[in-house]
């Protein structure tokens, strides 16, 4: 069961960010409580991405409030906030072409105690110890997302954001996303995930968030999904 009655593990309050002169985020508000699945929908272009990269301190300029764990963030440097315990997988995967898949996952730092061990991780994705001496460029979509995600949950990292995991992959593949996602929040791991995929995110979410324009404009429970279909087809344009 959640505890919907202690403090959020992320609280973002009057979030507003820049890339450059771009005024991208303008207020965002929403909370993420321990061990929750978190789910920000949206089109393209409303802010989702960008709101993932300035938690993480990413992008140009930020203001507002971003805590993690009680810590206000706002001013802290990205590697800082990756120490506290947040990471972020991104939609472009970031696997390094000249490293085999081994060299991959070992790559990032341990930030702090409690990482996955390797052999947890090829539990959780039996392809990655099959594929461990490949080249990062001869592994599939799907193979590259389980490493992106493999690699930072070695770090110690208890806040993960994945940007778009499903994205162009197999309907078996993101099955199987799905299914590691489900049993890292069942390890303890908390998720903010961004998907254009709604019907994916009902199978592993507990909570939405809906953007347009770099602001949140809706928000509903996992439970309360059928009874805002609708409104989700108008805000989505599917």
């Amino acid at each position: 069961m959640l505890d919907t009655t202690s403090r959020p593990l992320l609280e973002i309050a009057g979030l507003e960010a820049w890339y450059g002169e771009s005024h991208i985020l303008h207020g965002v508000d929403f909370n993420v409580r321990q061990g929750e699945v978190v789910t920000l929908l949206g089109r393209n272009g409303a802010g989702k991405t960008t709101t993932l990269k300035s938690i993480m301190g990413m992008v140009g300029k930020r203001k507002g409030s971003v805590r993690f764990e009680g810590h206000e963030t706002i001013a802290m440097a990205s590697d800082k906030i990756a120490r506290l315990g947040v990471a972020l997988c991104p939609e472009e995967r970031g696997i390094f072409a000249s490293l085999d898949v081994k060299e991959n996952l070992m790559l990032p730092p341990q930030v702090k105690p409690g990482g996955l061990p390797v052999e947890q991780i090829f539990e959780l994705f039996p392809n990655l110890k099959e594929r461990l001496s490949s080249q990062g460029t001869k592994l599939s979509g799907g193979e590259q997302q389980m490493l992106a995600i493999g690699r930072i949950l070695r770090t110690g990292a208890t806040l993960l954001m994945l940007d778009e995991p499903t994205e162009g992959l197999a309907p078996v593949i993101i099955q199987q996303i799905g299914h590691t996602i489900r049993k890292l929040k069942a390890q303890g791991f908390t998720i903010l995930l961004v998907e254009q995929n709604f019907r994916f995110a009902s199978t592993v979410a507990d909570r939405y968030y809906v953007m347009e324009h770099g602001q949140i404009i809706d928000s509903f429970a996992n439970s309360e999904l059928e009874a805002n279909m609708d409104k989700l087809h108008e805000y989505l344009g599917v």
